[in-house]
């Protein structure tokens, strides 16, 4: 077996597979070498009687590609986009007759969201899915507040964050509000829903999965 593995090339097979002559001590301790690197787990004794019996496939190491990883990309944060103004609503557009289009959308919302307002309707299941409605569109009226300058004013919502209304007056005038110690009534087709702004401060986003008690403590 040694003479068949360690079998050194001639000169004539060297120079024709251009491969350097080398001689049989030479050759015995590469080939050594290489299987004791191929087969590390293996014996010298285990690997002769492999190389005896049947054909060995050395084992073959790939290098595995790391997969780049995909940077998302990042939106803006809150103070970001404080400083970007996005939300700022120029002088210019600050007229209540632009936004009458919008009240007449939120209505007809409403109206689908309710199934239709009939007057034998329970005020409760209104004023439950009110609560969770989007009131963009809105005309919303601050009834109570600590702060006797907010009451009276009304007028349609424009933007609603987690603590305050934005509202534009039929003066033209826009006025933000604070949802603390402020109650607020939304009125739709004869119907009246009241909204204590110290319960309301959520995002629009999060009141849809919002849970509201329907008896609770109640004050400004």
């Amino acid at each position: 077996m040694n003479s068949v593995v360690y079998h050194a090339f001639s000169q004539k097979d060297a120079k024709e597979f251009d491969v350097q002559h080398l001689g049989t001590q030479r050759a015995e301790a590469f080939v050594r070498a290489f299987l004791k690197r191929s087969m590390p787990r293996m014996s010298r004794q285990t690997q002769e009687d492999h190389l005896q019996r049947k054909a060995v496939v050395l084992e073959y190491f790939t290098h595995r590609k790391q997969k780049e990883k995909k940077k998302k990309s990042k939106g803006l944060s809150a103070k970001q986009r404080r400083e970007l103004r996005l939300f700022d609503i120029n002088p210019e557009q600050q007229r209540y007759s632009l936004f009458l289009p919008l009240h007449e959308l939120w209505k007809q919302y409403i109206r689908d969201l309710c199934n239709g307002l009939k007057p034998d309707m329970q005020p409760q299941m209104i004023q439950a899915k009110l609560l969770k409605a989007d009131l963009h569109g809105a005309i919303v009226s601050v009834t109570k507040s600590k702060c006797p300058s907010y009451v009276g004013v009304t007028g349609i919502l424009l933007q609603e964050t987690k603590h305050i209304f934005k509202i534009i007056t039929k003066e033209d005038r826009l006025k933000v509000i604070p949802k603390l110690n402020c109650v607020f009534t939304v009125e739709i087709d004869g119907f009246i829903s009241y909204i204590y702004g110290s319960k309301f401060q959520l995002r629009s986003s999060e009141r849809s999965a919002k849970k509201f008690k329907a008896k609770g403590t109640i004050d400004l």
